[in-house]
């Protein structure tokens, strides 16, 4: 903290830092990292190179780390220097802290003992993929890291098949292909798109449909992943409204390219519009 500039207010700041361009971080977020009493990071060495970028000296103050795995102790540290009146400025490693980062049993302790909690807001990947997806942002829900087994993973996709809004996934580049084409039998062949490497040198968004996607990956692809997907059709088509657009696609394609494509159409379970394209092929 430099002589001038008056101390913060105490309380838990949970600063915002980039995703990826270290020019992301705000004005605010860079003040109050020059200003607060003490400092905590998930990583404090990844967190050091921000600081070092934008010129924030520590000048002798406290820089802690905190995440998923900090005990108890970690955290009664923290809530202590706020309840002494000291301001305390967290930071994850990219992006919000809290979204898909550790801070919330930080943040609910401060809570459960009465004390202040302010959002310096700013970088989110999350909103940042929303931004270019080019799907509807009116509602949509952020379901987080999808489970690593594949029977969990498909579990959980089931679970939001019925959700009327744009589903928000992260995910690990070595299993996007697979959950793409997971996505596509489990929600309907909806559209969708993969945002790669966020506001960094690399960054790349793909659009198109859950299968073409999954198509788009014969190879792992490297860095940070988002997965978009659009939301069911306003209204559910019925048993006659698939059995018409199955006959027109029957007329003029095989039974596997008929079912794609109108899973697509009408937004309905791949393997539920083929197992009925399969009983009209056959009367």
């Amino acid at each position: 903290m430099t002589e001038s500039a008056a101390p913060l207010a105490a309380g838990l700041y949970l600063v915002s830092t980039p995703i990826g361009t270290a020019a992301d971080i705000t004005l605010r977020g860079l003040d109050i990292l020059s200003r607060a009493d003490v400092l905590a990071a998930e990583d404090t060495r990844n967190s050091r190179k921000l600081l070092d970028i934008h010129g924030i000296k520590l000048a002798g103050r406290p820089f802690l780390a905190y995440h998923d795995h900090s005990s108890e102790g970690d955290r009664a540290r923290l809530v202590r220097a706020v309840a002494e009146g000291k301001a305390v400025a967290y930071m994850s490693d990219a992006g919000t802290p809290l979204i898909a980062d550790p801070g919330y049993k930080l943040a609910a302790a401060m809570i459960a003992d009465g004390l202040p909690i302010t959002a310096a807001p700013g970088a989110s990947a999350l909103l940042a993929a929303l931004a270019v997806a080019g799907l509807p942002t009116d509602r949509f829900m952020f379901a987080g890291f999808l489970p690593v087994k594949a029977q969990a993973r498909r579990a959980f996709i089931e679970g939001l098949a019925t959700i009327h809004a744009t589903l928000v996934f992260y995910e690990s580049p070595r299993r996007l292909a697979d959950t793409l084409a997971l996505m596509a039998d489990v929600l309907g062949d909806r559209p969708a798109a993969v945002c790669r490497e966020l506001t960094k040198k690399f960054e790349e968004v793909r659009r198109g449909s859950l299968s073409d996607l999954a198509n788009a990956y014969p190879e792992t692809p490297k860095g940070e992943i988002v997965i978009v997907v659009g939301p069911p059709g306003e209204e559910p088509a019925n048993e006659g409204d698939l059995d018409s657009a199955l006959d027109a696609a029957l007329a003029e394609m095989s039974v596997k390219d008929a079912a794609a494509f109108v899973s697509q159409q009408l937004g309905l379970k791949r393997k539920q519009v083929y197992a009925r394209a399969l009983e009209l092929a056959g009367k």
